[in-house]
This record gives structure tokens, C-alpha cells and sequence, in this order.
């Protein structure tokens, strides 16, 4: 299989995020795939600008870990992005964040801190002061939140650069459940903003980043996938032409009919 062609509209608008620019605007998970060469495959075909990786679930320890799952990321080549996923106390994030760190490298983390085993909704009580320790510590934080704009304004005003509200909870591939929190999201943060969770199909992603959206965060919906591969180049083409249509300036929408061609020049049994 062929990877993808290079999309001139990447290179002239790269996805920035703490002042460092990447290869793509899809952030792509590494769980839950059929076998490490699926998940392999999907990331060549997608061109990701981070993949993301949890130290609590994958461990330095575990069979998958031993049977080489560090070395495929190295291979790989993409930036890693670690996350706090299943952590549900600050000290827990924290502690897991300090880990990732010198495992991984990298001062980025990808904040989760859960507050609802059954949604796995983020505990909006904590997460901001959360936030506010690891930037203190020198973390460039992403931060997994809901689509509240008080919430997201909060996570703005103690350093985050960058926001990831939710769709939908997590793995359900429901998409946008209230565009229109999000959309007033896009209109009064001027940070970037990244769809975290709850995507499923392409025209959801497509559809973010129609409205503006900087980026989407994906791993169910392609891991789950019949064919994951293909999926996975699917939602980079979707987000792609999500993010160009919203550069283009779509047509505004009107009430009534309007033709489409002039009536000049037309026979007049063709005009009313």
C-alpha cells in the first residue's frame, strides 16, 4: 500500500501547538489495534502529527511492552504524546506525567484526569488546578475537558496554549452531541483547539474542522475499524478537507432558492 501524497495546504498551514509546528492536524491513539503492524500500517497511512501512548496502560513491564511496542514507536518516527489515561486523583496524574517524562523524553502530556468511570468524563472540579501544577513543572499541557466555556477559559487563563474538549464520551463514536457549545468554543478561544473523543466517522471530523476547529484526537474510531489501514487514511483526507473548506470560506446559507445561473442570456422560456 502506497502511503499518501503530500498535501501542499499542510506545508502552507502547519498545526502549531507551544510554538512547535507538526506534519499533520490528526493526533492518533495506539490502542486497541488488531496487531502492532495494523497499528503500524494506519500511522503511515495517516502521517499523524503525534500518536499518543499510555504509560498506565501499556507499562514499561507488560507483554505487549517486552514483545516490542517502545521499539515500533521509535521506528515509527512520529512525535510521541503520553497521556494520564485511567488516572482519577491529581496525585495520580502527576505522578504518572513525571514517569512519562523520562520515559518518553518529552515535556508534552496529554492531561486526563477522570471523574466518571461510566462516562470517563473528566473531573472539571480538579482539572485546572491539575493543569496549573504540571505548566508550573514544565509540562506543555493538553488538556482532555468537556465543552464548557467557562472550563476551557479557565484552562486558558493558567497556561494551557492549547484545548482538547470532547465530542462525546470517549469510544463512543456518537460525534458532536452539542455543536453548539462547540462552536462557541471556536468563536471565544483563541487558542487552539483539538476535538478529543467521541468521533466516529470522517464527516464528524470533516465537520469540526469546518467550524473551525485546529485538530482532532482519534483512536476507537479507526482501531475498531473493519479495516483500521484504510480508516485511518480516511480521517486524515476528512480532516484535511475539513480544515481547507473552513480556509475557503463556505458560502453563507440562504432561506430561499438561488439560481445558480445568471439569467442573461437565456432563452426567455427558460425565465419566470
Amino acid at each position: 500500500m502506497t502511503a499518501p501524497l503530500p498535501n501542499p495546504l499542510i506545508a502552507a498551514d502547519p498545526l502549531m501547538l507551544y510554538g512547535e509546528t507538526f506534519a499533520s492536524r490528526l493526533l492518533l491513539g495506539t490502542s486497541r489495534y488488531p496487531s502492532p503492524q495494523v497499528l503500524e500500517n494506519a500511522v503511515k497511512q495517516s502521517n499523524p502529527g503525534m500518536i499518543t501512548v499510555s504509560l498506565r496502560r501499556q507499562g514499561t513491564s507488560t507483554t505487549e511492552a517486552h514483545s516490542g511496542f517502545w521499539d515500533l514507536l521509535k521506528k515509527m518516527a512520529v512525535p510521541v504524546l503520553p497521556n494520564t489515561a485511567g488516572c482519577h486523583s491529581p496525585k495520580e496524574v502527576i505522578a504518572t506525567a513525571q514517569m512519562a517524562r523520562e520515559v518518553f523524553e518529552t515535556n508534552w502530556i496529554k492531561l486526563e484526569l477522570i471523574g466518571d468511570d461510566y462516562t470517563l468524563q473528566p473531573d472539571t472540579l480538579r482539572l485546572v488546578s491539575t493543569a496549573e501544577t504540571l505548566i508550573k513543572d514544565g509540562f506543555k499541557v493538553l488538556p482532555y475537558c468537556t465543552e464548557d466555556l467557562i472550563l476551557c477559559q479557565r484552562l486558558v487563563d493558567v497556561g494551557c496554549q492549547a484545548v482538547m474538549p470532547w465530542a462525546a464520551p470517549i469510544g463512543t463514536g456518537q460525534g458532536p452531541l452539542n455543536p453548539y457549545a462547540l462552536k462557541l468554543l471556536r468563536d471565544r478561544l483563541k487558542v487552539p483547539l483539538l476535538v478529543d473523543a467521541g468521533l466516529g466517522l470522517p464527516s464528524h471530523a470533516c465537520s469540526v474542522m469546518e467550524w473551525g476547529f485546529d485538530g482532532v484526537l482519534l483512536n476507537t474510531a479507526v482501531a475498531l475499524a473493519d479495516d483500521p489501514i484504510a480508516m485511518a487514511k480516511a480521517f486524515a483526507m476528512a480532516v484535511d478537507a475539513g480544515r481547507m473548506a473552513f480556509l475557503s470560506g463556505a458560502m453563507k446559507a440562504q432561506q430561499s432558492a438561488q439560481a445558480s445561473t445568471p439569467l442573461v442570456g437565456t432563452p426567455f422560456w427558460h425565465q419566470s
